[in-house]
């Protein structure tokens, strides 16, 4: 691992020390593609199977996976105290919470875990304390809850990041707009729908080099960077939404107060005294991109109290969706199914499996005879 380390020292020192403009392009795509690389090596789990460790086996539970990130003693043991009921060891020192502690929080029908992951320490994403161990729980979790002590410096916002990102999570971003596809010949084929001012061909070729791709078709969709072209090909990156929970507000002046509530996708709270913890539980709900849907036995009034819980986009918010959540063997005997809703013209209105749902939409699914 030390010579890992040594060798991600190196060539971030030369990408530092690189001037950034066209002639240079190539070489930096270079670089980050080789820094890339050794990332992935370095947090690749440790061969004969070591696990991760002893709390940290987690089972994932509910209908989504929250984790609470942060540096040590910014309170996220007491948010998961308020939030869950569950307890979660809490001190005024740092490291107070040494594994990962599970809770569940029930909101609008909808089981939510909750994960209270050990502080991360700068230098996790190189392998530093248990910080393997707590992005890797971070990776699998729907919504990151990036929990500050807002009588710190904002920096440290800026050092959390940098670590989930070392670690190939995206926060609040989506996939870059770029179609990548591997051929048996032909060389580099580069073809852009949009502008480009970040990659040229000659960028791009010392990229797929790098992997040892030397026959591929990359089409772009947007004007995109190095950065983007390497998350692509490298495949793992996970993009997970993010709020920024500024803790502790009560601890700080109105001056200070107002230029937190000026960052994007944050959310001001004191954890102590259960301030705006119903808001940050509706940031949350809209965050999670979650949907309510009622079920309706024939002849009977709606279960408004059980509510199917989906992802609202189209793969995952379908009548088919909705009969796999509720058992897998429904699609067998499917035949079509009434919604009462506003995803339709008509209440109830006969539909079928590739229906897209709405929120509190009413459904009855009539089966083969």
């Amino acid at each position: 691992m030390s010579t890992v380390l040594a060798k991600i020292e190196e060539v971030e020192a030369e990408i530092a020390r690189t001037q950034k403009n066209k002639a240079t392009m190539g070489h930096l795509g270079l670089l980050k593609a080789k820094l890339a690389k050794l990332r992935r090596e370095l947090l690749a789990p440790p061969k004969g199977g070591g696990g991760g460790g002893e709390g940290f086996d987690v089972t994932k539970t509910g209908d989504a996976r929250i984790g609470l990130v942060g540096f040590p003693s910014v309170g996220k043991s007491t948010l998961l105290n308020k939030l869950t009921n569950t307890e979660s060891e809490v001190a005024a020192y740092e490291f107070t919470t040494l594994t990962c502690i599970p809770g569940v929080i029930y909101h609008k029908g909808a089981k939510l875990q909750l994960l209270d992951l050990p502080g991360i320490i700068e230098g996790a994403k190189d392998g530093k304390g248990r910080g393997r161990q707590v992005i890797a729980v971070a990776r699998s979790c729907g919504l990151i809850l990036i929990v500050l002590d807002a009588t710190k410096p904002a920096t440290v916002k800026n050092l959390i990041e940098h670590e989930l990102e070392g670690f190939g999570i995206r926060l609040n971003k989506r996939p870059p707009q770029i179609t990548f596809r591997k051929r048996d010949k032909g060389g580099i084929s580069l073809t852009s729908a949009v502008q480009n001012t970040n990659l040229d061909i000659e960028t791009v070729k010392a990229i797929c080099a790098e992997y040892r791709v030397h026959n591929a078709d990359i089409s772009l969709r947007e004007d995109a960077t190095a950065d983007d072209l390497i998350d692509v090909i490298e495949g793992n990156r996970k993009y997970i939404p993010a709020i920024y929970v500024i803790n502790k507000v009560d601890c700080i002046s109105e001056e200070e107060l107002d230029l937190w509530a000026q960052l994007p996708n944050s959310i001001l709270v004191s954890g102590d005294l259960e301030w705006n913890l119903d808001g940050l539980l509706e940031m949350m709900w809209e965050k999670l991109n979650l949907i309510r849907v009622y079920t309706k036995p024939k002849g009977e009034p709606a279960d408004f109290e059980a509510p199917v819980i989906l992802r609202n986009d189209r793969k995952h918010c379908t009548v088919e969706a909705f009969c796999n959540k509720l058992h897998k063997s429904i699609m067998k005997e499917f035949k079509y199914a009434l919604v009462w809703g506003s995803s339709v013209k008509f209440n109830p209105q006969k539909v079928g499996k590739d229906h897209i749902l709405h929120d509190e939409d009413v459904v009855q699914i009539v089966k083969k005879i």
